[in-house]
């Protein structure tokens, strides 16, 4: 059952706990699919398995989603131009977190506070204008480049944008070129500024052992942003604002989602980039194709439409994406699984292990 929390006064402290950081994974497990797994069912205990014995945890007809974005290049750096005024350049960091024209992206930049509209941040042989700074603290940049030569020049320029909890501790290194990139990651949708980690468990032989099982797949786009690391900073849950992130959904996943609810089959999402796509593009429990930008957030309290169940990684304390897992299985239920996994040596977040949750009923 549910632990029953009222939405309006949901407080920031009620999905903290102790994680010590130890627990944080700075690689992945080699190969991808010897990352442990916990299975948090609907009724009964949490069970302790690997991402292999996937395939026995399934059924038949389960219709699992995959995000098939791909991780952008977007982190940045550079330096701010001297302005007559202050007299000197600034070494500025941005981390790319939306495209909203082929020439404009939306950022987070360090050191903000040194950064107003018109100046101008040279990257190389890339350079861009600030245009505005946002309420919420990011900044809107314009590129000397746009469309393909501005994808293909971030590419040249910037680096993966590891999590700050990885970054912060070593250097991105050329082995994140492949560990941060999904198996199904399509090259036209290079556009994530983080990866949907769920999915890097994944490789051929867990695909063809889930194919024989009778396991079926669709995929999903969500674009990942910068803004999946921002901490929730205020008390009252409500009172945050997500960061919008685009989403796609085809006419042929779409059909695949809607025969599988249709028929009585599972429908489990790899990942709450996934998750979030499905819930945001469903009306009366049916997906509805096309594209959109989704600030959804789920929260306990949050009436799934479509989700049966979902596999993704370890989260943070007092994550939007705590959270979320939190609304799908219960506040005091996933407070159990990780107390359990903590124990018991679970590696948490982006290059972590995995659970496998099923909704409560």
């Amino acid at each position: 059952m549910r632990q029953k929390i009222d939405p309006a006064t949901m407080q920031l402290s009620d999905f903290d706990f102790d994680l010590p950081e130890d627990r944080i994974a700075l690689r992945p497990a080699r190969p991808r699919d010897a990352a442990r797994l916990l299975h948090i069912p609907a009724d009964g205990e949490t069970a302790d398995h690997g991402m292999l014995d996937l395939p026995d945890l399934l059924q038949p007809g389960d219709l699992l989603v995959l995000n098939d974005t791909r991780v952008l290049r977007a982190a940045l750096s550079g330096f701010r131009m001297a302005r007559s005024a202050d007299g000197g350049d600034v070494s500025v960091s941005i981390n790319l977190h939306k495209r909203v024209a082929s020439d404009c992206w939306r950022v987070f930049a360090k050191p903000g506070k040194r950064l107003r509209e018109g100046d101008k941040i040279v990257f190389g042989d890339l350079s861009a204008i600030v245009e505005a700074k946002s309420e919420v603290g990011d900044f809107l940049l314009k590129f000397n480049a746009s469309g393909e030569a501005l994808a293909n020049a971030i590419q040249s320029a910037g680096s993966l944008p590891l999590p700050p909890y990885i970054a912060s501790k070593r250097a991105v290194d050329a082995a994140d070129d492949d560990d941060y990139q999904t198996r199904f990651a399509a090259d036209d949708k290079t556009e994530s500024v983080a990866a949907p980690t769920a999915g890097l468990h994944f490789t051929d032989r867990l695909m063809a052992a889930l194919k024989a099982r009778g396991v079926e797949t669709a995929t999903v786009t969500l674009h990942v942003g910068a803004g999946t690391f921002l901490p929730v900073k205020t008390e009252n849950v409500s009172e945050h604002q997500m960061h919008a992130e685009w989403c796609e959904i085809s006419d042929s996943s779409a059909d695949l989602i809607n025969r599988a609810k249709s028929e009585g089959r599972r429908v489990i999402p790899v990942g709450t980039t996934a998750l979030r796509t499905l819930e945001s593009m469903a009306k009366a429990h049916r997906i509805q194709a096309g594209t959109m930008d989704t600030d959804i957030f789920i929260t306990p309290g949050y009436k799934f439409q479509v989700t049966d169940a979902l596999l993704t990684n370890f989260h943070l304390p007092k994550s939007t994406l705590f959270m979320l897992v939190s609304a799908l299985a219960g506040l005091e239920r996933m407070q159990g699984a990780y107390a359990h996994a903590i124990a018991s040596n679970y590696r948490f977040f982006s290059y972590g292990d995995a659970c496998l949750i099923e909704a409560a009923k």
